[in-house]
């Protein structure tokens, strides 16, 4: 983890589920009257130029207290990989629709826990990390659990889409997984600055959500104007906190990225889910159901599998641990006698 200590990690994590289970509460509040009042494609534009300000500010700040410690790579060989994700969440944005064509929403929301066991293929492929066979069953129980929460009764809608809704929903969560694998391999790439890799990443967040706005006004024939001019039509200060959450978001996810890894950011996204699920059922007096207490305690019963130690699953750890002990001083003891050997 580059030197960062598990405790500050957990803590970025345990920051990045409450903020991700905050946005869709923020984002729910922002309507009126059960729609939005303002243009919601505006939002991921002004998201990304909010990081791209912050990161810019953040990277002067390192630069002017460690000019020498602070890694700037200027080639395009390396700068050119940086539109990738913004492609790939581009075409994850369009699939998405797509998808909504064929299924219901309950059914896209379970379809899109795919992506936790496609994230876990993808990361041991593409990264080359391997996984335990103890993690692979917690990556699979989170799948469940959060499945599970979402099931909210035996509806005879769902699971009876056409077959286009299912493989389309496979490949949305494929494009995800994809997005958050190959922006890792992104950060980890070489000992950039976060804040210069940020940078490089946001600015082509900002101009690929610039041209999605003016392609979308083309097809419209122009009927509300230029983006620019209506861009801050209807916001109010519960649509900045919906901005100024997202982009709070994605300097996590960003952070998470250089010095965890993507199943982190997996597990902090999928408990805010159901963090968001408890917290919607206070906020509108409704008791939590069965299901959502069961994906609670399978999503923690997963996170605990997937970082426990295997040696914890041996019955007498402290006397193999004794055992191990002997062997290392019997040969350490050894050494000292045969220092030539």
């Amino acid at each position: 983890m580059s030197g960062v200590s598990r405790m500050k990690t957990l803590g970025v994590a345990m920051t990045l589920t409450m903020a991700t289970s905050s946005q869709g509460l923020f984002t729910t509040a922002s309507k009126t009257d059960g729609k939005y009042m303002y243009n919601f494609s505006t939002v991921p534009l002004l998201s990304e130029l909010a990081k791209l300000i912050v990161s810019f500010l953040m990277l002067y700040r390192q630069f002017q207290r460690d000019p020498h410690g602070t890694n700037i790579t200027l080639d395009w060989k390396n700068s050119r990989l940086y539109p990738i994700p913004s492609l790939i969440y581009l075409f994850h944005n369009n699939i998405q629709f797509l998808t909504l064509k064929y299924v219901d929403p309950s059914t896209y929301q379970i379809l899109g826990n795919l992506k936790i066991v496609t994230t876990g293929i993808l990361f041991r492929v593409f990264l080359k990390r391997k996984l335990t066979k103890l993690q692979w069953w917690a990556l699979v129980l989170l799948m469940v659990g959060a499945t599970v929460s979402q099931i909210s009764g035996c509806h005879g809608s769902t699971f009876t889409a056409p077959i286009e809704g299912y493989a389309l929903g496979l490949v949305s969560a494929s494009l995800s997984a994809m997005a958050g694998v190959y922006t890792e391999f992104l950060m980890k790439q070489n000992d950039d600055s976060l804040y210069w890799q940020n940078v490089q990443l946001y600015s082509f967040g900002v101009l690929f959500n610039a041209i999605a706005l003016t392609v979308d006004d083309i097809n419209h024939n122009f009927a509300n104007g230029f983006w620019p001019h209506y861009m801050f039509h209807g916001y109010t200060w519960i649509v900045w906190c919906v901005v100024i959450n997202l982009a709070f978001t994605g300097l996590l996810v960003s952070w998470i990225m250089k010095f965890a890894d993507t199943i982190v950011k997996v597990y902090s996204t999928s408990m805010a889910m159901l963090v968001t699920m408890l917290i919607s059922a206070w906020l509108f007096g409704m008791q939590p159901n069965l299901q959502l207490l069961l994906g609670i305690l399978t999503a923690s019963a997963s996170l605990n599998l997937y970082y426990m130690n295997p040696l914890d699953l041996l019955p007498e750890r402290e006397v193999y641990s004794k055992e191990c002990k002997d062997v290392v001083v019997e040969l350490s003891l050894e050494e000292k006698k045969n220092p030539d050997d």
